[in-house]
């Protein structure tokens, strides 16, 4: 068994190692990689056959085990299950590196495992999973033509930091993963603090530095242990039947995607090109059984003369040029009975936003490897079949509708209000309506729209837009705001999303080998000019957050109070607070600010008196009675002269039975039984914090009820 160690220096104090060798012997390639105490084990196997599916069947699962950080799953069942979200897009952001350098053709079941064994808590599995996934294919026979590499680039006090560690990252205002070849960035992926787009541009420079020196250092791991890889021929192409689809279609295909037309209409009439076509041609012997092959050869011919028409014309399917963005409608308060809601429709992309605003109970618990926490923020993204004309089942959200719920939770999450300066835990659901293009960056606008109408204070509007570009032999065009057929037929998906100072959000993947610094300022300077038209639509319909939250949304109340009185407002188990919840109809909770020796309380309710009640009583209860106000009490006991009547737990006054009605009591049980609940005036707190109450106070003279 030969086992092997070596390491490399990346960035400024970073080494990564890795070991091959020891480890998964039977894999196609396996590695691992490591750094600090963070190790994951990152597995190849590809299929020696080809399989009969016509895509390339590639899996990639990152999967953390919380015994790597020496701990339990939470919850009642101890062992993990379904990968959680991050799991998820760790996975995503491996698989869309890797696929695009595979062989044309090449139809292996493939499968990419990334296992995090061990974790520091400050390295995190994720960009390690991707460095380790691209070696264990490159020194493998499997055919790929890489390697790549991926990094995380933060900032801190101004400086870039490659990799930084979680501890770093909590004072970073940039948290991008940027991912590539030697010769050029891919992919990427992140959040920012509304960042320019030239130091966006600086941030992927200095991350594309890093990713060189791991390209090199897996060339030399392929060196010294790479295996021969195996020979991939594609499937000949038949030239005769290509020619003749040629024949028959391209002329036609040509003008028609020169028309300009919406999205239903240049479907169908190209549909109706490739239906007769392959009628023609498989009415023949010669090709009755190539059905597939020739709608193969169709889709080819719509994508070369789309492209040329881009390149060549600078005219796009639907008319429009290069920077134009299709035409934007919105709405909101349109959902009757949510807190609030927005639709965003541009062009034939439609989301409808819904906000959900609730108490601290509705935080989601977050169990991670890396994180445990309370989440109060979280955009929901769903994408229903009949969105883009289609019938299918509906199951819970897959890898594309958390990535894209992602995508656009963190590009509206860094101009949100802390939890500290509106409490409310709040839940935004994007169902999108329709689609043809760019479904998450309206989900981004419609996000916003639908916060500003529930009244939550959004530091800014946000608004986000998808770039295409077209790659030719002698020039390359920008696309701004592509739909549906530029996204599929075109060489780069480029998501940024914003505010009018700067980026907060960002996603990008290219089809074809990279991406020049020029060309991608262009994009980003491109995109932030669609992206401030798009905010001048937004602002047509709203701009800033309502003044008040919906009349059906729960109420708040906020009070403090001394450290020391924390503890009669919980009261023994606590019963103190279950009583006040129970009986004002409220949700009470208690916080200790230690170093201002102060309890926060935030009080909840569906109606704001009763949360106010709450308070009053709370008041009560650490000696803050108020002379002069009113208070639900309940009578505990009865004597000749009066009731005492407990106006907040734990503490009662005396109800005098002057003081019950206006006309004279004879017998106070004639009027008051014990556990009545009834509204008296606190009249005086006397010396030894005796209470005096009025009944009668409260009532008019004529109002006596005996």
């Amino acid at each position: 068994m030969k086992e092997d160690f070596k390491s490399v220096e990346f960035a400024p104090g970073k080494t990564l190692s890795i070991e091959t060798g020891r480890i998964a012997k039977q894999a196609d390639g396996a590695v691992v990689v490591r750094m600090g105490d963070t190790m994951v084990l990152c597995t190849a196997v590809s299929s020696k056959e080809p399989s009969d599916k016509p895509f390339f069947p590639l899996t990639v699962d990152l999967r953390e085990s919380f015994s790597a950080g020496g701990k339990f799953p939470g919850g009642f069942i101890k062992r993990e299950g379904r990968p959680n979200d991050k799991e998820v897009l760790s996975s995503r952001l491996i698989d869309r590196c890797l696929r695009p350098l595979f062989p044309d053709g090449y139809t292996n079941e493939t499968q990419i495992i990334c296992s995090v064994l061990s974790s520091d808590g400050e390295h995190d599995g994720d960009v390690l999973g991707a460095v380790g996934a691209s070696a264990a294919l490159h020194i493998s026979d499997v055919p790929f033509a890489g390697p790549i590499a991926e990094v995380r680039v933060g900032r801190i006090e101004g400086e870039f930091v490659v990799n930084p560690t979680i501890s770093q990252m909590e004072s970073s205002d940039i948290d991008m993963i940027i991912g590539g070849t030697a010769e050029s960035v891919s992919m990427m992926e992140g959040e920012m603090d509304e960042i320019s787009e030239e130091e966006m541009l600086e941030a992927i420079k200095v991350g594309h530095e890093a990713i060189q020196k791991l390209c090199a250092f897996q060339e030399e791991l392929r060196e010294e242990f790479g295996k021969e890889k195996r020979e991939h021929t594609p499937e000949p192409v038949d030239e005769d039947l290509k020619e003749k689809v040629h024949e028959l279609a391209e002329e036609r295909i040509r003008e028609h995607v020169n028309v300009g037309l919406d999205k239903e209409k240049y479907s169908e009439g190209l549909q109706e090109i490739k239906d007769s076509v392959v009628e023609e041609l498989t009415e023949t012997e010669e090709y009755a059984e190539e059905g597939g092959t020739i709608k193969d050869i169709l889709s080819d011919i719509e994508k070369k003369e789309l492209r040329n028409m881009i390149l060549e014309k600078k005219k796009r399917i639907d008319g429009r040029s290069p920077e134009d963005i299709r035409d934007i409608w919105t709405q909101v308060g349109y959902l009757a009975r949510t807190h609030g809601s927005a639709i965003f429709t541009r062009g034939e992309t439609q989301a409808l936003v819904s906000v959900t605003l609730g108490t601290q109970k509705d935080a989601q618990a977050v169990d991670t490897l890396l994180t445990e926490e309370d989440k109060k923020f979280f955009l929901h993204y769903n994408f229903p079949n009949y969105s883009v004309g289609e019938a299918g089942f509906m199951r819970g959200p897959g890898r594309r509708e958390i990535g894209h719920g992602h995508l656009a939770e963190r590009s509206i999450s860094k101009l949100m209000p802390s939890f500290d300066e509106f409490g409310y835990v709040i839940r935004v659901i994007s169902d999108i309506t329709e689609s043809n293009g760019s479904s998450s960056m309206a989900s981004v606008c419609g996000g916003s729209m639908a916060l500003m109408d529930a009244g939550v204070p959004l530091k800014k509007p946000v608004a986000g837009i998808a770039m295409g570009m077209i790659v030719g032999d002698d020039k390359e065009v920008v696309l701004s705001d592509i739909r549906g057929e530029e996204d599929f037929m075109g060489d780069m998906d480029f998501k940024t999303a914003g505010s009018r100072d700067g980026i907060t959000a960002c996603q990008m993947d290219m089809k074809v080998s990279g991406i020049s610094f020029e060309k991608l300022e262009e994009a980003l300077e491109q995109a932030r000019k669609g992206r401030l038209h798009i905010l001048d639509k937004m602002a047509e319909t709203i701009s800033e957050p309502r003044e008040q939250i919906s009349e059906y949304a729960p109420q708040f109340v906020k009070m403090e109070i001394e450290a020391d009185d924390i503890g009669s407002v919980i009261g023994p188990g606590g019963k103190v607070i279950q009583t006040l919840q129970k009986e004002t109809n409220t949700e009470i909770w208690v916080e200790e600010d230690e170093e201002r020796g102060k309890g926060k309380i935030t009080i909840s309710a569906d109606r704001l008196d009763n949360a106010e009640e709450a308070k009053k009583r709370i008041q009560g209860i650490v000696g803050h009675l108020e002379e002069g106000a009113t208070y639900q009490g309940t009578v505990k006991a009865i004597k000749d002269y009066g009731a005492f009547v407990e106006i907040v737990p734990g503490k009662d006054g005396l109800l005098h039975v002057s003081e019950i009605n206006h006309s004279h009591v004879d017998n106070v049980r004639d009027v008051l039984s014990v556990g009545d609940e009834l509204e008296v005036k606190l009249l005086k707190v006397e010396h030894g914090g005796k209470l005096r109450l009025s009944r009668k106070a409260l009532i008019p003279e004529d109002g006596d009820n005996n």
